[in-house]
């Protein structure tokens, strides 16, 4: 064997280690064999993160420096493969507070060398006029961009509502800048074959979305006019649509597989917003479904070959993105440039810099990707709930009144701690999300006042409806609640109690008005409750006097006339800890479950029917009805059968 073919073979032996080259692999590139490198859901996570790995030991995934190493591993196999996004690609870390005068994402992504990314809902975080600057401020950077992908903006919808025509036009017109397709655009794949590639946004995307400023069209109707259009061009092979739909483990939810049965000619969905992790692709019919993850943990790469006039895998692969990966030298210098305007323009507002220690933790919160799979108590969350009444309690000083509740949500708790020192970058990753009517990126904490019998309803929210809607899920602080998961929907909590720091309790009156505690989106989306549980359930978040909010904004909670951010509040609370060496240490508290959810599991009638509440009798009285109504006919067949009888016996 010759030096170059034992080097070349000893370079693939180690790519095979890293997880960087194809299993099966062949000189050469067949013809009709398409590439594809493949992200989503990455949120601004350009450092590598902490986390406890399988084996106990701390380790670090993730960061877009080893990003690009790993997805130079698989060019120096495939050179010509398309590397595309599905969406969500920014906000989640502090380098997003510049997103829109920097768009230091879609910067690092062109440097990356990616073809092309479809815009998700936490792109319109800083709403249409955020997005507008940075589309504007990347177009202007003069540097090699990945085009943007989406088709079911409703733009006549949106224009001709007054309320939205100023801010869209704009937006429209920064997106024509950019050169944002609305319909499709032709990338050339490997072996020649041209690959038509459009973007989605999904219904739950777009529910998530409330602030957007634009409406959205259907995703399937839309993406059966793209795919027509497409067709009738006639100068595509393969058809590619990135879609920030979402896929669930139940059929009918996971929009992404309902659209592959819908569209049936679209061949490949590298799909997003679900963050879900695809060890295996998803076939349905000719068409397949891809998804690598969240945060860059994992790049993923799918070839495919043409097989009669559709494509079928032929090799499939998620690549970690681990601390063996070097990481590319460009993009640490890159990162580090960001990193400084990050601390010029944003963190010093508040006192703070990125890399500056808040903390100790000596043990680890759940991580991310497993928190609040299940129901229950969760120490991280009980930590930022704590955090807002602390925080509330500081910024108003003599003129507090008393928090009684404060309540943090799946939804926004988007990072979490490993054990070791905690920076204000770390914090921040974890309340990340949103923008208050400052235009200051992070969303504030607002003050609103809910009756007794309403904090009830949040519990059965909690308890019921997140199954359905995991975003939902709640964490609170000053409030215990017990719940049985073998009662009938809507009568699973069986009380509900105020509970201090201590453990002390005491019952709640129905009627009489708490004040409670949470985010700007949070606190907006207590107020939906009742549409989105058809009315059954209904929670009116109020002012001191009792009088519904209209007007959220009205009610944001100011530490010196500067809005006291989600982020600012688990900022201080952490360094406020009594310290140990020097650093404020997180108690051990915190590593325990406090008794905030307890669930009892007994299946026995006095279980399943003790303090039943209205809704108990009215899914009684439901389903007797529907019993009584097919049981009817069964009723009146026997009942005539009888007169029959009787009849004969008679004569």
């Amino acid at each position: 064997m010759s030096r170059i073919k034992r080097a070349a073979a000893i370079l693939m032996i180690l790519l095979l280690a890293a997880g960087l080259a194809p299993v099966s692999f062949s000189e050469g590139a067949p013809q009709g064999v398409v590439s594809i490198i493949f992200t989503g859901d990455m949120h601004t996570r350009f450092d590598p993160e902490r986390f406890v790995a399988e084996d106990g030991q701390i380790a670090e995934r993730g960061g877009f420096a080893r990003l690009k190493t790993a997805i130079d591993g698989v060019l120096s196999q495939h050179p010509d493969s398309l590397i595309l996004d599905a969406g969500d690609f920014s906000m989640g870390t502090p380098y997003q507070t510049v997103f829109s005068s920097e768009a230091p994402e879609l910067r690092l992504m062109g440097r990356m060398g990616f073809d092309a990314a479809v815009l998700g809902n936490h792109e319109f975080d800083y709403r249409a006029p955020g997005l507008a600057d940075m589309l504007n401020a990347a177009a202007g950077s003069g540097e090699r961009l990945p085009s943007i992908v989406i088709a079911n903006i409703d733009w006549e919808g949106t224009l001709a509502d007054e309320r939205l025509a100023g801010d869209a036009a704009n937006l429209r017109a920064a997106m024509t800048r950019y050169g944002v397709a609305d319909g499709y655009l032709t990338l050339m794949g490997k072996g020649g074959v041209r690959a038509a590639v459009f973007g989605l946004m999904g219904n739950q995307a777009v529910s998530n979305a409330p602030e957007s400023g634009v409406y959205f069209k259907d995703p399937i109707e839309t993406a059966k006019e793209i795919v027509a259009q497409i067709k009738a061009d006639g100068n595509a092979d393969i058809i590619i649509c990135l879609s920030h739909g979402r896929l669930n483990d139940n059929p009918r939810r996971s929009e992404d597989e309902l659209l592959a049965a819908a569209v049936p000619e679209i061949d490949v969905i590298v799909s997003g917003h679900s963050h879900t992790r695809l060890e295996q692709p998803i076939v349905i019919g000719n068409t397949v479904i891809v998804a690598s993850g969240e945060h860059a943990y994992d790049v993923g790469h799918v070839t495919l070959a043409q097989d009669g006039g559709r494509f079928r895998v032929e090799d499939y692969r998620l690549i970690p993105v681990r601390g063996n990966l070097p990481g590319d030298g460009e993009i640490e210098a890159a990162i580090l440039a960001f990193r400084e305007l990050v601390d010029s323009q944003y963190l010093s507002q508040f006192g703070y810099s990125f890399e500056q220690t808040l903390a100790y933790s000596p043990f680890a919160f759940t991580p991310i990707e497993r928190f609040s799979d299940k129901q229950g108590e969760d120490t991280l969350g009980s930590l930022i709930a704590d955090s807002y009444v602390a925080a509330v309690k500081r910024a108003e000083g003599n003129r507090y009144r008393a928090v009684d509740v404060a309540i943090a949500p799946k939804g926004v708790v988007r990072a979490s701690f490993a054990p070791g020192e905690i920076t204000v970058a770390d914090a921040f990753n974890v309340s990340s999300l949103g923008i208050g009517p400052d235009r200051i990126p992070g969303y504030p904490l607002v003050s609103v006042y809910l009756t007794g019998r309403e904090l009830k309803t949040v519990a059965e929210v909690d308890i019921s409806i997140s199954p359905l809607m995991p975003p939902a899920r709640l964490y609170m602080s000053g409030l215990t609640y017990t719940y049985n998961p073998h009662r009938l929907p809507l009568n699973r909590v069986t009380s509900v109690q105020l509970m201090d720091m201590d453990g002390n309790v005491s019952e709640l009156d129905n009627n009489r008005l708490y004040r409670v505690v949470s985010g700007l989106y949070s606190t907006q989306m207590l107020g939906e409750v009742e549409s989105q549980s058809f009315g059954l359930l209904k929670v009116t978040p109020k002012d001191e006097n009792g009088v519904p909010i209209v007007n959220f904004e009205d009610h944001i909670i100011y530490d010196g006339g500067v809005e006291l951010k989600e982020w600012v509040a688990l900022a201080r609370y952490l360094e406020s800890f009594p310290q140990t060496d020097g650093l404020p240490r997180i108690p051990e508290y915190y590593n325990v479950l406090q008794g905030r959810k307890v669930e009892e599991t007994g299946r026995s009638p006095a279980a399943l029917l003790k303090s039943p509440n209205k809704f108990f009798f009215l899914l009684t009285g439901a389903f007797l009805l529907v019993l009584a109504i097919l049981t009817l006919p069964v009723w009146l067949i026997v009942r005539a059968k009888r007169r029959r009888k009787r009849r004969r016996s008679s004569r």
